[in-house]
């Protein structure tokens, strides 16, 4: 034995499962990988892709452009929109101008377009729980004409709202909610609105709900909770939210292992993991890398729910 190497503290390292891309995340990627393989660089894309700072500098040095507004993209290149969705505005333009557009919207995100557009037929006013300016948000309230969609961001937006004299009412909600502060506030809706018809499905996707289940269970057993995503990524700034709720003493929120702060683990002896659906697997092991060259690590894969959802690319990319 080497006296003059140290010994490392042990360190248990908890995986969640699942944990990192959805469905919808690897699909929206995948149009824009697709879509430099056949129509060659540059395509324009609006609004970042997904919310990973990684994926966006990965694909930006394949060749993809990213865009805030249809404008500045040039009329003869391809342009994709993000899976986050856009308003109806968007993809308008895009067809006066003749452009070429690829649309990455989640399958689960165009599922709340189709039902608030329902609701709309039906003469309801529909109360949209979740976040302003988040693009889903903005997407979403952009399928119908202005005023036909009231934002509810907190409970005591559902406790203050005043409906119209003898307006119908219905609801849908951003997808990467949390599932216990969406509760909440749909039950302070719920009490006041008791006519207030459900979605034939839950507007949350089964991506997040899984993912803050899992971080749930990871939450009861760890000193320390990391969850690898970016700021800007709704539904892994969440995830840190659902753990601290959920009783763990610390939940921190990194891009990557550059972003590890050694003073978190003092007195650590358990540290689950976790990545939001926009982030990398890559980035994870990382994480895990790094924690290993400092302690010695075992690690452990909780168990949970193994996702098998696919979703189909356009088919301008696959004939």
């Amino acid at each position: 034995m080497d006296l003059a190497q140290p010994l490392r503290r042990p360190l248990t390292v908890r995986l969640a499962t699942p944990r990192g891309f959805c469905a919808g995340v690897d699909r929206a990627i995948q149009i824009v990988e697709r879509a430099l393989e056949k129509y060659g660089a540059p395509v324009y894309v609006r609004h970042e892709i997904v919310h990973n700072r990684h994926v966006v500098e990965r694909l930006r040095d394949m060749g993809a452009v990213f865009v805030k507004e249809l404008d500045e993209c040039p009329d003869d290149r391809p342009v994709v929109f993000s899976a986050h969705g856009v308003p109806k505005a968007v993809p308008d333009a895009a067809r006066q101008r003749q452009m070429f557009f690829l649309d990455a919207t989640c399958p689960l995100v165009s599922k709340v377009h189709v039902e608030a557009e329902r609701h709309h037929a039906a003469g309801r006013l529909i109360l949209l729980i979740g976040h302003a300016g988040h693009p889903e948000v903005v997407g979403t309230m952009g399928q119908l004409p202005p005023g036909a969609v009231v934002l509810i961001e907190t409970v005591e937006d559902a406790e203050t709202f005043m409906p119209p004299p003898g307006a119908a009412l219905a609801y849908a909600t951003q997808t990467t909610l949390s599932l216990d502060d969406t509760a909440e506030i749909l039950g302070a809706l719920k009490r006041r609105f008791p006519e207030l018809p459900d979605p034939h499905k839950e507007d949350i996707c089964y991506a997040t709900t899984n993912r803050q289940e899992a971080v749930k269970r990871l939450a009861e057993g760890s000193d320390l909770v990391l969850v690898v995503g970016s700021k800007n990524s709704s539904n892994s700034v969440r995830l840190v939210e659902v753990a601290l709720r959920a009783g763990v003493a610390d939940a921190r929120l990194l891009d990557d292992a550059s972003g590890l702060d050694w003073g978190w683990f003092e007195g650590v002896r358990t540290v689950g993991i976790t990545a939001g659906a926009s982030a990398p697997e890559p980035l994870v092991q990382g994480v895990i890398d790094a924690l290993s060259e400092r302690f010695d690590v075992t690690q452990v894969d909780d168990a949970g729910e193994r996702e098998t959802v696919t979703f189909k690319l356009p088919r301008a990319l696959t004939a």
